[in-house]
């Protein structure tokens, strides 16, 4: 609903945060606004990330990256206009496509500003290294300041200081709390690889080299994370500058209302203002003169108990025509008369009625303009003299109205809850919806359940035994505590497995008669490691070096197994290998590197060329001619 920026409470930069938050979650608007340009930047940073790493050509990504900054400071615009009409404008709802158009109308100086935020930016963190971009915080209202068309977008910094006004100081914390940021980054991170293992736990999805990419030791999946945090809270930055610009006008308009007023010019023509006990004489002896003037003649009631008063231009209109049909004055005369009844007020419009029909019947009715001339004359100076009066004393009413302004609750700490003496009338009820039905029955049940116990004091209790928020506790208490139970038998049944294949490993070990897999060509176990590393050298020798490379993998996999440092399965992914790894410690690393080769190889399908298999053969070939340790041997 929109409000009068002097309606609104000053608030604090907590407020200020949480007041963005609530407004993002529920208003579609700002999302169709920015996710666009969000999106633009994600892809175009993305696409330069990889020319950068594969040695690409960088003027077309460096080009698509700047049109999407382009096009991410135009969906900021959009996003402060549509917020600023959602808290203050008086059209009803705001529209997305309004704003947009409002936004493609200030497009120069959209594109101005940003040019200036980002060389802005970048000049502050190269010269202090990062500390005046936390200290200078007026510029983070830059793009709310260019729609609201204040001030020359090259001077974007002192217009946002002066709109600011008092603001400055919320806004150097809010800047300190968007650095909530970080926490999304990492929630970012967590819930990708929860999806991950869900699908591979859950739906048996190979998704290995998902998970390899959506490691922290990536620096195009840090980049991504980056990138998208960024983007995800694009309409929280538009709507904390919104609101920041609204915070400072009231605190400028609201909490200086008292000082403004109070240098208000008095409407005395020029003339040096009279004391106060004067003042208020001369204001009460003209009010006096007005109302005996305008209420001297007795009303008729056909003319003014039905009619309705008229309105100061229709007034002025049939003044003029009394006056020119009596000759009354000269033009020049007449605009100095005339003009103070355009600032009667609307409490007037009754005794301003009675004095035109009044001056009407005695220029018409009765045919004495003499005295028409007189009465008029005499009526528009005592008006005018109330008019004055009344300026000065609406001037110093105003300091009083300002003090009522500012002991509003908007402008006031919230008082604790008083005791109330009365009740207040009782709200229709709503219509509960189905699940409030369905507790509302579940707890008549369990209610009836429990009151057939031979109990006869609780039978003789008034009030029922289980409520429907208690059901509703009852059930959560119990889900959550299947929930736990639950995880835990999965998990005892997760270790003892992994207990019963540690325990088991020697012994299959030993006992894999290697013939049965003979005709399984993707068996690790099918070939001796000596074989597998022939076939590979094969492989290379006729160019298949993205197969040679699977052959040593399988090899390496088949030595760990005979040496007991893992257990083969196929159900198991090389990771899983890798975080059950049994054997030496210094196995451990080059086990690692030779799994992230192949899975980027044969998974990633990147290509792999003779310099790329000669690096995995010297890596794999330490641990092939490795001796075995003397207790597997002996088994």
């Amino acid at each position: 609903m929109a409000v009068s920026a002097l309606e609104l409470r000053p608030r604090n930069a907590v407020a200020l945060m949480d007041a963005a938050l609530r407004l993002c979650t529920r208003n579609a608007g700002v999302w169709a606004l920015t996710l666009p340009g969000g999106a633009a930047v994600v892809a175009a940073m993305l696409y330069l990330a990889e020319s950068v790493r594969m040695g690409w050509p960088l003027v077309v990504p460096s080009l698509l990256l700047t049109l999407a900054w382009f096009l991410r400071g135009l969906g900021q615009g959009a996003t402060c206009h549509y917020v600023q009409e959602l808290l203050l404008g008086t059209q009803g709802e705001p529209s997305a496509w309004a704003s947009l158009k409002a936004a493609l109308a200030r497009m120069p100086a959209l594109f101005i500003a940003v040019a200036y935020l980002l060389g802005l930016n970048t000049l502050v963190v190269m010269v202090t290294g990062g500390f005046g971009y936390i200290l200078l915080q007026s510029h983070g209202v830059g793009y709310a300041a260019v729609m609201q068309g204040r001030g020359s977008p090259l001077k974007l910094y002192g217009t946002c200081s002066r709109l600011l006004g008092p603001a400055r100081g919320t806004a150097l914390w809010v800047r300190a709390l968007m650095s909530v940021q970080v926490l999304a980054f990492f929630n970012l991170h967590i819930a990708f690889n929860f999806l991950l293992f869900l699908g591979r736990k859950l739906v048996g999805v190979d998704l290995t080299f998902a998970e390899r990419f959506a490691s922290l030791d990536n620096g195009q999946w840090l980049i991504f994370l980056a990138v998208t945090t960024f983007a995800l809270f694009e309409p929280v930055r538009a709507a904390t500058a919104t609101l920041l610009l609204v915070d400072g006008r009231v605190r400028q308009e609201g909490l200086d209302l008292l000082a403004s007023v109070q240098q208000l010019p008095s409407r005395d023509l020029g003339r040096p203002l009279p004391p106060p006990g004067a003042a208020r004489g001369a204001a009460m002896l003209a009010v006096v003169l007005g109302l005996g003037l305008l209420t001297a003649a007795p009303a008729h009631a056909q003319d003014t108990e039905d009619a309705k008063p008229l309105a100061p231009s229709e007034a002025l209109r049939r003044l003029g025509e009394v006056a020119e049909a009596c000759e009354a004055s000269a033009d020049e005369d007449a605009a100095d008369l005339y003009a103070p009844l355009e600032s009667l007020g609307p409490g007037e419009a009754v005794k301003l009625d009675r004095f035109v029909r009044r001056v009407e019947r005695q220029a018409f009715d009765e045919e004495d303009c003499d005295k028409a001339r007189a009465t008029l004359t005499q009526g528009l100076t005592t008006m005018g003299a109330t008019v004055d009066a009344q300026a000065r004393a609406d001037a110093r009413a105003a300091t009083a109205r300002a003090k009522d302004i500012l002991a509003r609750p908007e402008f006031a700490e919230a008082a604790p809850k008083a005791e109330k003496d009365a009740p207040e009338p009782a709200a229709p009820p709503e219509t509960p919806g189905w699940w409030q039905r369905f507790i509302d029955w579940l707890g008549e049940q369990l209610k009836k359940l429990f009151e057939r116990e031979p109990a006869e004091s609780r039978q003789q209790t008034a009030q029922p035994i289980l409520s429907g928020m208690n059901v509703a506790n009852v059930l959560v208490v119990v889900l959550v505590t299947l929930t736990l139970a639950v995880l835990g038998m999965v998990l005892l049944r997760a270790l003892n497995r992994d207990k019963r294949r540690t325990d088991a490993a020697g012994v299959q070990v030993s006992t894999v008669d290697a013939s049965t897999l003979a005709g399984d060509a993707h068996h690790a176990l099918s070939r001796p490691p000596e074989g597998w590393a022939h076939l590979a050298d094969e492989l290379a020798a006729r160019g298949a070096y993205r197969e040679a490379v699977r052959s040593l993998y399988l090899a390496l996999l088949s030595r760990l197994h005979r040496d007991g440092a893992i257990l083969y399965d196929e159900t198991l992914s090389n990771w899983d290998y890798l975080s059950q790894f049994r054997g030496r410690a210094e196995w451990k690393a080059p086990f690692r590197e030779l799994t992230r080769r192949f899975d980027f190889a044969w998974y990633g399908n990147l290509p792999v060329g003779v310099d790329g298999y000669r690096e995995f053969r010297a890596l794999t070939e330490p641990l092939l001619a490795a001796p075995s340790r003397p207790e597997v041997a002996g088994a």
